[in-house]
């Protein structure tokens, strides 16, 4: 009811601003904002988002009573974040269906982010263009992530845990089919499981397997996952997106290389760098879906270009829209902007092994020389969230900010540099725009901050293809897009855990490890709290992630495609917009 009262309230405000000036709108939906209900996990935990959600909406009302952002623009944050509290971090309300689905089509998807190094390889796929592409059409997981945010069975009809979570056990649907006719299994499953385990795996799920003990098959329908630990979470991480289940080889491992899966669509074609064409699987396990006939993602990486494509109809969605650019997309009444509350954040990672990033108090110095309310203004005209130097959105379960803020200061930066036995320091920053939408001025920026502290940064403009491959994971410091996951455990085990794959600050420390396996098992609510707490505080006192900003997803839609809630979980609606959307 509270929900149904803020939703009014922001339509009778937005049609008629004289019924809410601007101190009566602010305080009327402070007020409502109270009382919108906490949701309910997929555990049956609730999850206590209020001072988060309070927070964000003070924070956006008071920029909106001192002139910081438009009525519009406030009603827009208002109504995201009740739909937000309303269904976890699932959509916004913008995006409640808009007709009835229907099947026909041909839809083209700009994307920001391909290179010519993508392969069909799930232990691979960095970005959304192949994973939205491989992951999200070509092929299913055992469980995917819903619009609303929860956990749900897909090539899993049903999953339970066992002896304390230790054990869970997935009942799998019958009369799966991949693509080429071959009747889905139980080895097709463990095979996939297993090509992302063991001392040789280089895959990105490697880390979240490594709790993995044994995969059991029980009977034709039934597998059985035997963990080291009791893991709450565990259904949430086996929607990964490497996680892909594909056709087992008769001598063991899967058979990758032939791009065949269970996905809704079935591949035609496949350029990398340049497009992926896909036409319909008329056999998909799901009912009525997929609904286009064919989807082709067409991998654009200059912005200016993407916007052009979008602007002339070449594609019908464009990814990762310039903010500067929303006036030229809102004056076209053909044309929509999807804004989608999400997890993702960008950051400066620094690399904790190597000169001079292994010395904290360098580290340290480096967190304050960055001016992050300056980036935001320029480079994201306010449309962000200043970072902490945590990878946990506020939004998400366990958030707990840090303390203290990492503020500009440049008296502290010449501190910890006199620390380390430095009056100066130079240091080389690896960017491009495939590192993150704006990427490149914002490092900019933070050469001009740094200075003042004795710091000279020298900007390295790598090149946008092939920046995944050849900068992520192996230059010292570097620009860094990432999505954030649904759960504490599964973001940490990714990307800071001393084993994961993806650990772009190669940062090993031992209370942190410890803790992350101890809270796994926890089933005491405030004990897990804590533990995720002092989790982020450690990564914020002794990591090398500088997180830059928090932003939201940014889509430019032609409004011939029709779509139900969006979520922001992953990019492109958790990755199955070619599944979930239509033509309208």
């Amino acid at each position: 009811m509270i929900d149904r009262s803020i939703k009014i309230l922001l339509t009778a405000a937005f049609l008629d601003s004289s019924l809410f000036p601007k101190a009566a709108l602010t305080t009327a939906i402070r007020k409502i904002a109270w009382f919108l209900p906490a949701r309910k996990s997929a555990n049956k935990g609730e999850l206590k988002m209020s001072d988060a959600r309070i927070r964000e909406m003070n924070f956006w009302a008071d920029r909106y009573r001192n002139g910081g952002i438009s009525r519009r623009e406030f009603l827009g944050r208002a109504s995201a974040l009740a739909a937000v509290s309303a269904a976890g971090l699932g959509f916004n309300p913008a995006t409640l269906l808009a007709s009835e689905p229907k099947q026909g089509g041909y839809a083209r998807f700009g994307m920001s982010d391909a290179s010519q190094q993508d392969t069909l390889d799930p232990g691979t796929w960095p970005t959304s263009f192949a994973e939205a592409a491989f992951n999200g059409s070509l092929c299913n997981n055992l469980t995917e992530i819903a619009a609303d945010g929860s956990i749900v069975g897909d090539l899993a009809e049903s999953f339970e845990p066992a002896d304390g979570a230790k054990k869970w056990i997935f009942k799998i649907r019958n009369g799966i089919t991949f693509h080429d006719g071959k009747s889905l299994t139980i080895k097709d499953i463990q095979e996939s499981f297993h090509y992302h385990m063991g001392d040789k795996s280089t895959s990105g799920a490697k880390s979240l397997l490594s709790q993995v003990e044994s995969i059991d098959a029980d009977g034709p329908n039934t597998i059985i996952f035997n963990l080291k630990s009791g893991t709450a979470d565990f259904p949430y991480l086996v929607a990964d997106f490497h996680l892909s289940i594909m056709p087992a080889k008769e001598e063991g491992g899967i058979d990758w290389q032939r791009g065949v899966g269970t996905g809704s669509f079935i591949l035609e074609n496949f350029e990398p760098g340049s497009s992926v064409k896909m036409k319909r699987n008329p056999n998909y396990h799901k009912n009525n879906k997929p609904y286009f006939d064919e989807v082709e993602f067409i991998a654009i990486m200059d912005q200016t270009a993407r916007l052009n494509a979008f602007l002339t109809g070449e594609v019908d969605f464009s990814g990762d829209i310039d903010v500067r650019n929303m006036a030229l997309i809102d004056r076209n009444p053909e044309l929509e902007i999807l804004r989608i509350p999400s997890l993702r954040h960008f950051t400066f990672d620094m690399d904790t092994t190597a000169k001079p990033f292994d010395n904290l108090d360098v580290r340290l110095a480096m967190k304050y020389a960055l001016d992050r309310d300056d980036i935001l203004r320029k480079v994201f005209l306010n449309e962000a969230k200043k970072g902490n130097d945590t990878p946990v959105a506020s939004a998400m379960p366990f958030f707990k900010d840090p303390t203290p803020q990492f503020d500009y200061n440049i008296e502290k930066a010449k501190e910890h540099l006199a620390k380390a036995g430095l009056k100066t320091l130079d240091v080389d920053l690896s960017v491009s725009e495939a590192a993150f939408p704006g990427a490149t001025e914002s490092a900019v920026l933070y050469k001009e901050h740094a200075a003042k502290a004795g710091i000279n940064i020298n900007i390295i403009r790598e090149a946008d293809d092939g920046y995944w491959e050849n900068v992520w994971l192996k230059k010292p410091f570097n620009g860094c897009d990432w999505y954030g996951r649904a759960t504490c455990d599964w973001l940490f085990s990714t990307a800071y855990a001393a084993d994961a794959s993806w650990n772009n600050t190669h940062w090993n420390n031992p209370r942190f490890n410890e803790l992350l396996v101890a809270a796994r098992s926890e089933t005491d609510n405030d004990k897990r709290a804590a533990q995720y707490g002092e989790m982020q505080q450690l990564l914020h006192d002794d990591g090398g992630v500088i997180t830059v900003a928090f932003v939201n997803w940014v889509y430019g839609l032609n409004k011939k495609i029709a779509h139900g809630p969006v979520s922001g979980i992953f990019p492109c609606d958790n990755l199955r917009m070619t599944e979930r959307w239509w033509m309208a």
